[in-house]
């Protein structure tokens, strides 16, 4: 079978490996679509999407719509006479019209074992929630929130040690080996959609800032799931003296006392070790209000706080 025309529609980080896979593939990659430049960092200066720096060094066409839902849009990737679309993390949802342009269709790289956690963030939440794996999900798209039949699923465990950050990098790469598999199965007809168990079903919806705000009453293994699920965004943090301090690196000790939940017990070069509802969070990496991430190590020297503080 000759090679696919497909047009790729991704933003961020997580989508780079997904189009460096196709790159690297039998098939032939058309144009790349993104969302505009945004204004970025103390200088608002505009940044183009890390997708676009990738298609830019490839030497594909890009495309910016301020708008996925117009004729001069769906006109332009009509010319384009795609086999496929393949979406990574867009960022919109695709119209109907759009969807059901190419003879295949268009296929989504979900970072979730659907239907479980369909929506903006199912790595963070698959975290938080305290998941023992993940992975991702090629799916066939419709105008559902990734509600699409299930082509072909990977699985990944999740560590301990795991953060948003780490699973994303090998969420994105999984991704793209996955992706290959399922369009060469699907270029062979060996690939039947599956129909998602609707009741199966949870949700993964975008993260606040304050969903990072700790409550201390709360368990150190529920804690230990919330800190590395919003690392290394929005991050997990409480305040002390009034001002800020974000929590990074934890690991879950058995209780030894009868300290209220958010005092500290022990500061030193492990880090620190603070009371939770039921066992104790130690934690290795500390961010004051201002400053950078760091060792608590390096906090510790000259810091306000130590056993017996308590933070809110």
């Amino acid at each position: 079978m000759k090679p696919l025309r497909i047009l790729f529609m991704g933003t961020p980080d997580f989508a780079v490996p997904v189009l460096q896979a196709l790159l690297d593939g039998p098939d032939t990659v058309i144009g790349v679509v993104c969302q505009p430049d945004r204004k970025k960092g103390r200088g608002k200066k505009l940044q183009a999407p890390p997708v676009k720096i990738l298609a830019g060094e490839a030497g594909l066409p890009v495309l910016q719509p301020t708008s996925i839902r117009t004729d001069a849009f769906l006109d332009e990737i009509s010319q384009l006479q795609p086999d496929l679309i393949v979406v990574a993390a867009y960022g919109k949802i695709l119209p109907g019209t759009l969807l059901n342009c190419p003879p295949m269709g268009t296929v989504n790289v979900h970072g979730s074992l659907l239907p479980k956690y369909r929506g903006a963030a199912p790595i963070q939440w698959a975290l938080i929630n305290g998941e023992a794996e993940t992975g991702v999900t090629i799916m066939q798209m419709d105008e559902g929130m990734d509600t699409g039949d299930i082509l072909l699923p990977a699985k990944l465990p999740i560590t301990d040690e795991d953060t948003a950050g780490t699973l994303f990098d090998k969420l994105s790469r999984l991704g793209g080996r996955t992706l290959l598999e399922a369009i060469a199965l699907l270029k062979e007809g060996r690939l039947p959609p599956i129909k998602q168990d609707d009741t199966l079903a949870t949700e993964a919806p975008m993260l606040t800032k304050e969903q990072g705000h700790i409550d201390w009453d709360r368990p150190a293994r529920e804690l230990h799931c919330l800190l590395r699920g919003l690392d290394p965004w929005p991050s997990a943090y409480g305040f002390l003296n009034g001002k800020r301090f974000r929590f990074f690196k934890p690991e879950v000790i058995a209780r030894n006392g009868s300290e209220s939940p958010g005092t500290i017990c022990r500061a030193d070069k492990e880090g620190l070790l603070v009371a939770c509802g039921h066992d104790n969070l130690l934690i290795r990496e500390i961010q004051p209000e201002g400053k950078k991430r760091m060792l608590v190590a390096a906090c510790l020297c000259g810091s306000p706080f130590g056993p017996g503080d308590q933070f809110t």
